[in-house]
């Protein structure tokens, strides 16, 4: 019983501290592009092709710049 006064308050802070950890991570921006390192890996960096659809995908879908909504 002992064991709890101890084990509860150290659960508590291990959940606090991995919430702060994961809001972190968002507002760093670590899940802002989760598909372009996954498709990266499948082209050469000196095809040109690969070249065009880097600057497609940061033009976004509509062909518009980011942030011209």
């Amino acid at each position: 019983m002992a064991a709890l006064y101890i084990l509860i308050p150290v659960a508590v802070v291990l959940v606090a501290l991995a919430i702060w950890v994961f809001f972190w991570a968002v507002d760093s921006g670590q899940y802002d592009d989760l598909d372009g390192p996954a498709h990266s890996i499948l082209f050469d960096e000196e095809d040109p092709k690969h070249r065009a659809g880097i600057k497609q995908a940061e033009e976004g879908s509509d062909g518009r710049k980011d942030g011209s909504d």
